[in-house]
């Protein structure tokens, strides 16, 4: 690629994600306190648009390096809960904190996403002129000042680690094929890794199997559980039979607060869930 063709590149990629913006500071991984096994803690969290309480009162704790399925109606407050997870909306009441000292309410989306919480939208955002392989690697974490990314060289540890999100995302034989050519379940894994090459300790996926074929929703399956562990991974999803495939604990919001919380069996059985959700 000539160099006026990267600089331009450069611009594009800022212009989109808000990790990978020039001239800001990321916070420092790594230290995240962990120490009472709880990643995220959402505390007595309030928030109102226009007089209508959109979160009111939430508690929600996330463990380190589980997966939970959070359910619920529409307009249960499930969107803006990730809103605030992720700074795009700040909370009227309440705390939101990533481990025990990280105070979310207090940091910019951008600090946000670089203290290592990814967030994946319902609609894929890649670059589909690009390659999958090169997509992964403008999404490397790494310093994108122009004249360093100019002559910037993939180091054998770079091209490994995109090696290896390749396998992990099942699109390692299509490492070479223009993103716009992936069916729509693809495009899905490769923004999700897009995610793990700025390596996440927690992800919130938005409705990831929308518009999938049986085959891709069996593989996202796979793919989710197979980053509880080493991430933490939260989803949003209103298919039931996907949920109850990946989830060993569910969150049920109605109303801005949760209404029930535990495995799917529970609340399936739950005559308040039953009433407000899935009896619909």
């Amino acid at each position: 690629m000539k160099a006026l063709d990267q600089v331009r590149e450069v611009m594009r990629r800022d212009r989109v994600f808000n990790f990978m913006a020039q001239g800001q500071h990321p916070v420092i991984k790594g230290k995240v306190d962990v120490s009472k096994d709880i990643i995220l803690y959402l505390e007595s969290v309030s928030v109102s648009f226009d007089g209508f309480k959109a979160i009111n009162d939430l508690d929600l704790y996330i463990n380190d390096g589980e997966l939970r399925c959070i359910i619920g109606p529409n307009g249960a407050g499930k969107t803006t809960m990730m809103d605030i997870i992720t700074g795009k909306t700040r909370p009227d009441e309440g705390s939101v904190y990533f481990g025990q000292t990280m105070d979310l309410t207090k940091m910019s989306e951008y600090e946000i996403a670089s203290a290592g919480i990814g967030r994946k939208f319902q609609k894929p955002t890649i670059f589909p002129e690009h390659t999958v392989f090169e997509n992964l690697e403008l999404a490397m974490e790494a310093d994108k000042r122009v004249w360093i990314t100019l002559f910037a060289r993939l180091t054998p540890a770079q091209n490994d680690r995109i090696h290896e999100v390749l396998q992990t995302i099942m699109l390692e034989q299509h490492a070479e094929l223009k993103a716009r050519h992936l069916s729509h379940g693809q495009k899905q894994w490769l923004e999700i890794g897009m995610l793990l090459m700025q390596n996440p300790r927690v992800l919130l996926v938005d409705e990831p199997i929308a518009g999938m074929t049986h085959q891709e929703t069996e593989k996202t399956a796979e793919l989710l559980t197979g980053l509880a562990g080493e991430h933490s991974v939260v989803v949003v999803e209103h298919d039931m039979e996907f949920v109850r495939s990946i989830a060993k604990t569910v969150t049920v919001l109605h109303e801005g607060h949760v209404l029930a919380e535990g495995s799917m069996d529970e609340v399936q059985n739950n005559p308040k869930v039953i009433e407000v959700y899935l009896g619909e």
